[in-house]
């Protein structure tokens, strides 16, 4: 007799070959640092402005690899946590920037922080976003995709990740690995072309 599959909440997880699903609930302020080596990346297929705003640096773990590499960075944050200015909230801001926009933004508020950035950057400038592959789904985002597309999409072969609270040390520690795939958003303010998809990693 054939019995139908019943999964549980972490059955779907082992099928992906991922462990990092957290057991609690989400960061209360969706606080979830980007791991370094996907801005190393980055910039190994990208070109940027030598200005570079991060409007959700957290503790600075896009900001201080962009610093590295010699960019000069404006960083903050809504909530303080002792890197760049806290306290500012982006969606807010109404001053113009000079320059190239870098962030993970909090996921809940991306199309608004890909909204706001546009408003604010020059034309010809660029926009990267480190979101999740299911940021190309939805309908509100399609209008936003049709208004503003994307020049390029850079999908990670390999799973990199973005950690609860920034806590890179105890990730590492546990082996976690992701069951989400990410990929590097980039705009370029006044692109009206085609979308192209490419692979790193």
């Amino acid at each position: 007799m054939n019995q139908d599959w019943i999964g549980n909440g972490k059955s779907i997880y082992k099928i992906l070959g991922a462990t990092s699903h957290s057991k609690g609930e989400r960061e209360c302020n969706d606080y979830y640092a980007t791991e370094p080596k996907a801005v190393e990346l980055l910039l190994n297929i990208e070109d940027f402005n030598n200005n570079i705003l991060e409007p959700a640096c957290g503790e600075g773990a896009i900001s201080e690899v962009l610093v590295k590499h010699g960019y000069n960075v404006q960083s903050y944050d809504l909530i303080d946590r002792d890197y760049g200015i806290g306290g500012v909230d982006f969606l807010k801001c109404e001053n113009k920037w000079s320059g190239d926009i870098i962030t993970n933004p909090p996921y809940k508020y991306a199309q608004e922080f890909v909204e706001k950035s546009l408003e604010l950057v020059e034309a010809g400038a660029k926009i990267a976003m480190f979101l999740k592959i299911q940021f190309l789904e939805g309908k509100k985002r399609r209008s936003l995709f049709d208004r503003n597309p994307p020049k390029t999409v850079y999908v990670s072969s390999s799973r990199l990740k973005c950690v609860k609270n920034g806590e890179f040390v105890k990730s590492r520690k546990k082996k976690e690995s992701s069951a989400v795939a990410y990929c590097w958003y980039i705009w370029e303010k006044g692109y009206k072309g085609e979308t192209i998809i490419k692979w790193f990693n």
